[in-house]
């Protein structure tokens, strides 16, 4: 099956297996590690500065208290 990576060019992160190129972060398409990174809904981040812009301490009381968003 073609579209199942290879030992050789795969990477396991969040739990599934990943071509070791599409291992990306999804915000700025850097080329991640294994464990080199950061998740959010099941998707792939770097963890700085991505992650930490996105989902950093801004993001922490997800339950609607936003009073300290930074804009």
């Amino acid at each position: 099956n073609p579209s199942l990576p290879t030992a050789a060019e795969k990477v396991t992160s969040l739990g599934k297996d990943w071509h070791r190129p599409c291992l990306r972060c999804e915000k700025c398409n850097k080329t991640l590690t294994s464990g080199g990174h950061a998740e959010h809904d099941g998707k792939p981040y770097c963890n700085h500065p991505c992650y930490a812009a996105l989902f950093g301490p801004k993001g922490f009381g997800r339950g609607g208290a936003e009073s300290h968003t930074f804009k």
